[in-house]
């Protein structure tokens, strides 16, 4: 359903083009995440929800994939009017 967005979303993570926000950060950590296990969710997983953002108005996506150790992974993550995807936070499920 969320198919070219999501095209869109793995083509900035292969090019590098994506900034993690503060929160985001501290969530990885706080579930020893690293930032290449949120990639792998990324270019590997699926869009789950979408919501629109109540400060911006934006859209953003509940992104289900795997770690690179199999573990769930949701990533929430949107992309920016500069073009670069933001990801918002990431948490283990």
């Amino acid at each position: 359903m969320f198919g070219r967005i999501l095209l869109r979303m793995r083509e900035l993570v292969r090019t590098s083009r994506y900034v993690a926000t503060t929160h985001a950060v501290e969530e990885m950590e706080a579930d020893g995440l690293r930032i290449f296990d949120v990639e792998r969710c990324l270019l590997t997983g699926k869009i789950v929800q979408r919501q629109r953002d109540r400060g911006t108005g934006e859209w953003k996506y509940t992104i289900e994939g795997k770690t690179l150790t199999k573990a769930n992974l949701q990533a929430v993550a949107k992309i920016a009017p500069t073009g670069k995807l933001v990801i918002i936070t990431a948490y283990l499920v």
